[in-house]
């Protein structure tokens, strides 16, 4: 994991007042108001394949079924983007992301970008 002191912070989410961060993919929170929106933040991560798992993952194909391999790799490029924009978020003072998005790339031959963006936001309790 990176050591630096936005992902640190991020790590140490939990323990903040309030507790975790609230994320949605809607432009909205149910029960909840936007009182400041602070812009735009992201977290990606690049990972390339490994030539002993491609070449399992290779045989996978003749008999079927899921490249668990793969499926644990790309499961934990997610949390690592969402850690980084979470992290980007709390530098901001942010306690909500809404219009969550994750998007994947190529990069190059055997190596994908995961990519998660959304707004950073300061959201309270509608009363």
């Amino acid at each position: 994991m990176t050591t630096t002191p936005a992902l640190r912070h991020a790590a140490d989410l939990q323990a903040r007042p309030g507790g975790s961060m609230m994320m949605t993919t809607t432009d909205a929170i149910a029960g909840y108001r936007i009182v400041r929106v602070l812009g735009l933040v992201r977290g990606n991560t690049v990972r390339t394949r490994n030539v002993g798992h491609d070449f399992l993952a290779g045989l996978r194909t003749l008999v079927g079924g899921e490249v668990t391999r793969y499926t644990a790799m790309l499961a934990q490029s997610r949390e690592q983007a969402l850690d980084r924009l979470r992290a980007e978020a709390l530098e901001l003072g942010a306690n909500a992301v809404v219009g969550l998005r994750i998007t994947t790339s190529t990069v190059m031959a055997a190596a994908a970008e995961i990519l998660a963006y959304g707004t950073a936001v300061i959201i309270e309790e509608a009363r």
